[in-house]
């Protein structure tokens, strides 16, 4: 996809956050952590001025961790969260391609262990920064969102999670019966990449291992409706998902 830069005040002004006067102490920094020996470089956010309404971590897209991520970490902190970018290709292994985008995320989709470790190990580095309690949910877009699916069949030690336009089919073997919060997922009917089909199976999937869900579907909207720039971008999906975002976290943290 292409994504089109923004400032992060420009994209809390797109999603309709509403920045008060104690948003001038927000903090935004990157972090490095390690996982199995491999140096990863995340990036935190919060509102210094307010005691935390619970943390949210954030999975990357295809491309690693870019603006994109950041600026919505911004925007979850102008609303009282800690909010943590996580990265689980590695501070030196960002792709700069689609051929890369396809390879980085490929080496994870084929070695679930390795994807279920980084994830762990991005969680467990999170517990350690300043502003990050007890209350943690877990988001992510596109290969994001199937990542945090994966993270719930792992039976992440978490209290929500949320999957944007996310990689919906479960792999051979994988269930969702050791997760640990409920699901809701935000998804375009006309998504060519997990269409409702795929949306279907997932939740009866939840339905069997008794794990609480719930899903938005926009009508007509596409893949990545909630990426700026993109050619799939729904300005009407992405400011609904977002508020919709904010009454689930605000009822699960």
């Amino acid at each position: 996809m292409i994504r089109t830069p923004l400032t992060a005040t420009l994209a809390i002004a797109a999603a309709g956050a509403l920045v008060t006067p104690a948003a001038a102490e927000l903090v935004m920094q990157d972090f490095d952590y390690e996982v199995g020996g491999v140096p990863m470089q995340g990036h935190v956010a919060r509102n210094t001025a307010v005691e935390p309404r619970g943390t949210v971590l954030i999975v990357h897209d295809w491309d690693g961790l870019t603006d994109y991520e950041e600026q919505r970490a911004g925007m979850l902190a102008a609303l009282g969260y800690t909010a943590v970018a996580i990265d689980v290709y590695g501070r030196d292994n960002r792709p700069t391609s689609m051929e890369e985008n396809r390879a980085r995320s490929g080496e994870l989709y084929d070695d679930r262990e390795l994807f279920r470790e980084r994830l762990a190990g991005a969680l467990e580095a999170a517990r350690g920064l300043d502003g990050v309690g007890d209350d943690i949910a877990i988001m992510g877009y596109c290969f994001g969102g199937a990542a945090v699916l994966e993270a719930a069949r792992a039976g992440m030690d978490v209290d929500a999670f949320v999957s944007f336009h996310g990689g919906l089919p479960t792999p051979e073997g994988q269930s969702y019966e050791d997760a640990s919060g409920p699901v809701m997922f935000f998804h375009g009917s006309a998504d060519p990449v997990s269409g409702p089909g795929d949306l279907a199976q997932v939740m009866a999937e939840m339905l069997e291992a008794d794990v609480e869900h719930q899903a938005h579907i926009y009508g007509g909207a596409r893949h990545s409706f909630t990426v700026w720039g993109s050619n799939d971008y729904d300005l009407e999906a992405d400011t609904a998902s977002w508020s919709a975002l904010q009454a689930f976290l605000a009822e699960e943290l």
